[in-house]
């Protein structure tokens, strides 16, 4: 009785450090089967991308599926728009602002999302609107070991209000009591897994590290964020219609790269729930 042949997954670097091109089919990637291996890659090269695979809206639904289990964003299951555009996204759009700084989503809840999938729709013009990268694993790898022990064991205090400084610098207090509304969160800077590997919580949600003064807490904060972010560990993605880019959102920075909000930029997202809590801190 004949068989059907094992899909084996196709990929190719895109840096040493960070990043790889998936070449398979959309009908080998919908199949299924490359779920797992492409968990396994995300999680060592931090960002997947998928040259105009061209997914629709429910195809986009089904892949995010075949990789664990689907995080839903509002009141039904479907994509969620990404846009500075207020004519598309009224709701969110301010606060969208934030995503032009480097982050990692989920600093506030207990259990960050596992990864995010981004299909470009229309990019903006060329030169403009790329998203970045950091692997944030292989830049904790790459420190100094006198470095790893002066920054294992510390924690950072996370508010989304921290962020809005980055867009806007003078808020009204009215503002800035509606960013502080959201709370905030004490996680490590040095977050261990359970798999073993280290990541550095870094990003623009980062308010300061405890128990250090005001310029010793920025001194460590922009100077680890500098370093992660350097050449060596990142990645700038040029958007074509129709890419498909998923990041692992626990051991990766990430930022929209500055261009025209009335260019019409829409990007469309699913996401993974998360599976792994913070680690604790301190």
């Amino acid at each position: 009785m004949a068989t059907s042949a094992k899909i084996e997954l196709r990929a190719e670097d895109i840096k040493p450090q960070i990043g790889s091109r998936v070449l398979n089919t959309k009908d080998e990637l919908l199949s299924g089967e490359l779920g797992d291996a492409l968990r396994d890659l995300m999680e060592q090269r931090g960002v997947l991308v998928f040259p105009q695979i061209n997914f629709t809206e429910e195809e986009q639904v089904a892949f995010t599926k075949t990789m664990g289990r689907f995080a839903q964003e509002g009141d039904r299951e479907g994509v969620t728009k990404i846009t500075l555009d207020v004519k598309e996204n009224p709701s969110s759009a301010e606060y969208l602002k934030g995503s032009l700084y480097w982050h990692i989503d989920g600093t506030r809840n207990d259990v960050p999302i596992l990864a995010s999938l981004l299909t470009c729709k229309v990019p903006s013009p060329k030169g403009t609107g790329n998203t970045g990268f950091s692997n944030t694993y292989t830049a904790y790898d790459a420190l100094p070991d006198e470095r790893k022990a002066e920054i294992d064991g510390l924690t950072v205090i996370h508010g989304p209000w921290a962020s809005l400084f980055y867009h806007t610098p003078e808020p009204s207090l009215a503002l800035l009591e509606n960013y502080q509304r959201i709370g905030e969160a004490e996680l490590p800077l040095v977050w261990e897994h359970k798999s073993g590997r280290k990541s550095l919580v870094l990003g623009n949600t980062a308010v300061a590290v405890k128990g250090k003064t005001p310029m010793e807490s920025a001194a460590i904060l922009h100077g680890l964020r500098d370093w992660a972010t350097g050449p060596e560990f990142t990645y700038s993605h040029e958007w074509e219609p129709g890419d498909l880019v998923i990041w692992d959102n626990t051991g990766t920075m990430h930022r929209a790269e500055a261009f025209d909000p009335s260019s019409g930029r829409m990007m469309l997202r699913t996401k993974l729930e998360g599976e792994e809590p913070w680690a604790s801190a301190g």
